[in-house]
C-alpha cells in the first residue's frame, strides 16, 4: 500500500472560508479556493481530501473557477492502465480573486441603493395620489 500526504486546511483558513461565505460565495467555492491558494497544484482527490469537499461539490466548484478563467488544468498520465489524473492550480492570484468579489460587492451594493431610492420615489407618488 502507498502513502502520501496531502495538505488540509487549518483554522485560519477555515476562517478565510467563513468570511467568504459570509459574502454569499458558496462554501465548495470558497473552501476550493482556499485550498489551491495554499498548495503549488493539487489533484482532485487531494482538493476532496485537503478541502474536506465530497467529489461532486469539487465538480461543482470547479466549474465556477474554470468559468471565471481563475484555474488551469492538466493530465498526467499514472502509471498503468486508467484514465489520466487532472491536477489544478490558480492562475491568478489570491488578492485577484478577492477584489473580483469586492467590485461583484460594490456592484451589488449600488443596485440595492437604487431601487431604495426607486422605492422611496414610488411611495412619494404613492401618497399623494
Amino acid at each position: 500500500m502507498r502513502q502520501f500526504s496531502v495538505k488540509v486546511l487549518d483554522d485560519d483558513d477555515r476562517e478565510f472560508v467563513e468570511v467568504m461565505r459570509d459574502l454569499g460565495i458558496p462554501r465548495n467555492v470558497a473552501s476550493m479556493i482556499t485550498y489551491l491558494a495554499n498548495v503549488d497544484e493539487a489533484t482532485s482527490r487531494e482538493i476532496e481530501i485537503g478541502s474536506n469537499l465530497r467529489q461532486p461539490e469539487v465538480s461543482i466548484a470547479m466549474r465556477t473557477l474554470r468559468n471565471n478563467g481563475w484555474v488551469e488544468e492538466r493530465e498526467i498520465k499514472k502509471d498503468g492502465k486508467g484514465r489520466p489524473m487532472k491536477v489544478y492550480r490558480l492562475t491568478i492570484s489570491l488578492e485577484e480573486i478577492i477584489r473580483h468579489f469586492e467590485e461583484e460587492k460594490k456592484k451589488e451594493s449600488t443596485r440595492v441603493m437604487e431601487n431604495i431610492d426607486r422605492l422611496k420615489n414610488l411611495s412619494q407618488k404613492l401618497s399623494s395620489s
